[in-house]
């Protein structure tokens, strides 16, 4: 039998409040005038429920968009020689796919979950700034149309990868990229809005009586990625910024001739692009310290160290960015400082695995779908951190750069990493959500199609960047062709087996079995006391918070 756990902490509500402090699902925030109705409901939404729900379906739509390219590239590698695309297209492919993925698909869903669960994991009735809410999501699909119809403009899209490394992406860039620049001004101003809204939430909304330590890993783990993306977002907008001066202005920030240094660009972009590894895990972390113990139904261990941990990675991702740049000639002492600070972000990163696997160790484990895809996260993205130590070491580093050895270290980062984490809480919270429990059988059968998929895809790339395929080209040697049929397949076994993660969905929200407020045994946060499907507004008399015993 599962031992039963004692609540780590009760709400009490004024007698004023209903159903637990929510009100009547669908009471209107409109006293005066009828609620809209169909589309300009949506548009117009500034509820936080809604407008997760815009952001994780945008995402989901992305994520297949960003999908599509990333098989064109596969389909291209399957065999040796030009097959299908010409390479000017496949450059563009390829790029596009790492914007799609990390902007609009990865970052997106992330702030879609943050939006449903931070008010609901706090006691918060909605977010701090609700109209602001529903402006940062609104600039997304339109930054992202403008992106993706570079694609059909003279010259085609952005094809300089997705690090956009001047002067390929200014002196040599197709006519397009001032359309590319302001599609990423946009979906970075909407980081900075949201990351603000969330601060502001977090701080200011807590229950009465919730201590910052009290807050779940998930609250946390999004306080300090919303911090991240304050301070690293406007590096992003300065180097796209001194771009676009040099493409239309005849400045020379990036171009040796006039003065300038392509290498500043890398510096520049790094300085963003390390931190923003770790806005795309961070949530990640989160997610997997609510689902692994509520399925293993004993308490997080080291709750406060994981809290510390993590504040940790955070400072370290801002010391660490010149590792990407080993091979441009950088000085040995500059090389020395970054490749140890680089190793030594494996150790918060370490004390949370060390946490996960001690929170499981001689729990009354279940494994459902939520925690497969948790499991495997911490299974799977051990590796992706582990090629990252060897990629840490600089003169080994000098072998491995720009080899598929490099694509498959970040794709084990990221797709076990970021998008497990992303489809576990789906599964966690759907029933929260929907009043509904996700179809098991159907969700235990994405799983493993997932995580063969991902196995089949980006294991062989290890061995074919270690032999010294690089990456980013249409054609190859003979001798890596083995390699690239394995990864092709995988590829689009895995694409195909999404198609299941979105029937789940879409049968959860359409019926299935109840779920009762407390969906999951083990659960013991906030949201847990909410009905599901949790109504359109909640908490609107505020919760008050009791300790029941200390996370610490």
């Amino acid at each position: 039998m599962a031992p039963k756990l004692p609540p780590q902490h009760s709400l009490q509500h004024s007698s004023s409040a209903v159903a637990g402090g929510q009100s009547q699902e669908g009471q209107s925030h409109y006293p005066h005038a009828a609620q809209p109705k169909g589309l300009m409901r949506w548009l117009l939404t500034t509820n936080h429920k809604e407008i997760g729900s815009l952001y994780l379906i945008f995402s989901l739509t992305m994520f297949f968009v960003g999908g599509i390219f990333a098989l064109v590239v596969r389909a291209e590698l399957f065999q040796p020689g030009l097959q299908l695309v010409e390479p000017e297209l496949f450059n563009q492919m390829t790029t596009m796919h790492g914007l799609i993925m990390v902007f609009a698909a990865v970052m997106p869903a992330f702030t879609g979950l943050a939006n449903w669960m931070i008010p609901l994991q706090i006691g918060a009735p909605d977010m701090a700034l609700p109209r602001l809410n529903n402006f940062s999501f609104w600039l997304l699909p339109v930054a992202f149309t403008l992106l993706l119809s570079t694609l059909f403009m003279p010259g085609g899209g952005p094809n300089f990868g997705w690090t956009f490394y001047a002067p390929l992406s200014t002196t040599y860039a197709p006519a397009s990229t001032t359309f590319f620049i302001l599609a990423l001004h946009m979906a970075g101003i909407s980081s900075i809005l949201g990351a603000i809204n969330i601060i502001a939430t977090i701080l200011n909304m807590r229950a009465p009586g919730m201590r910052m330590m009290d807050m779940p890993l998930f609250v946390w783990t999004w306080l300090i990625t919303a911090f991240l993306l304050i301070a690293v977002m406007p590096v992003l907008a300065g180097v796209i910024t001194m771009m676009l001066m040099d493409i239309n202005f005849g400045t020379s920030f990036f171009d040796a001739a006039g003065g300038g240094d392509p290498v500043l660009f890398q510096h520049l972009f790094w300085f963003f692009g390390h931190p923003e590894v770790y806005i795309m895990i961070l949530p990640a972390f989160g997610i997997v310290s609510a689902i692994i113990p509520t399925f293993a139904r004993k308490p997080l261990f080291g709750y406060a160290s994981m809290v510390y941990a993590t504040a940790a990675i955070a400072l370290l991702s801002f010391l660490v960015w010149a590792h990407h740049m080993f091979i441009v000639g950088l000085p040995l002492t500059a090389e020395l400082f970054f490749m140890y600070s680089t190793m030594l972000i494996a150790v918060p990163t370490g004390v949370k695995v060390f946490n996960w696997v001690t929170t499981l160790f001689r729990g009354s484990i279940s494994f459902e779908p939520p925690m497969l895809f948790a499991l495997a996260f911490v299974v799977l993205f051990t590796i992706g951190g582990f090629s990252g130590l060897m990629l840490a070491i600089a003169p080994a580093d000098f072998q491995y750069h720009d080899t598929y050895f490099v694509v498959a270290h970040f794709h084990y980062v990221l797709v076990p990493g970021a998008i497990f984490a992303i489809m576990a809480g789906v599964y966690y919270w759907l029933p929260k959500w929907t009043g509904h429990y996700p179809n098991e059988r159907l969700a235990q059968c994405h799983f493993w199609c997932s995580i063969i998929g991902v196995n089949l895809t980006f294991f062989p790339m290890h061995f074919a960047g270690l032999a010294g395929m690089p990456r980013r080209i249409p054609d190859y040697a003979l001798q890596f062709a083995d390699f690239n049929l394995l990864s092709s397949i995988g590829a689009f076994f895995f694409g195909a087996s999404q198609l299941l993660f979105v029937l789940v969905v879409v049968l959860c929200v359409r019926g299935g079995q109840k779920a009762p407020a407390k969906a999951w045994e083990g659960a013991v946060d906030l949201e847990w006391s909410v009905p599901s499907p949790a109504p359109l507004h909640t908490f609107e008399t505020p919760p008050v918070f009791h300790r029941a015993q200390s996370h610490d």
